[in-house]
């Protein structure tokens, strides 16, 4: 997605960490792009707002749930292996714990 304007930071660069950005996870040096960047490009202010509309309403449906500690584990370890640029098994998270 992008506007088609040029912009300091790239669209694709702001998509590709929107998550990080909305849980806040990164430095405030690049929430200040991000935020910059939401003000000058409708398209991915929109795409954040829906982002950030999704994760409020699973917050509040799911939020009260436990998550087991084994599959947060395996959660966060594929985590690390797709930041890291590791090669990440197809054996999918969810199957691995039945």
């Amino acid at each position: 997605m992008s506007c088609g304007e040029p912009h300091e930071t790239d669209c694709s660069e702001v998509l590709d960490h929107l998550y990080e950005f909305l849980d806040h996870e990164m430095p405030d040096s690049d929430c200040t792009k991000f935020e910059v960047h939401f003000e000058e490009c409708s398209p991915c202010l929109e795409k954040y707002g829906l982002e950030q509309a999704v994760k409020k309403l699973v917050k509040r449906c799911c939020g009260q749930d436990d998550v087991p500690a084994d599959l947060r584990a395996k959660v966060m370890g594929r985590i690390d292996l797709i930041r890291s640029g590791q090669a990440v098994p197809d054996q999918d998270v969810a199957t691995a714990q039945e």
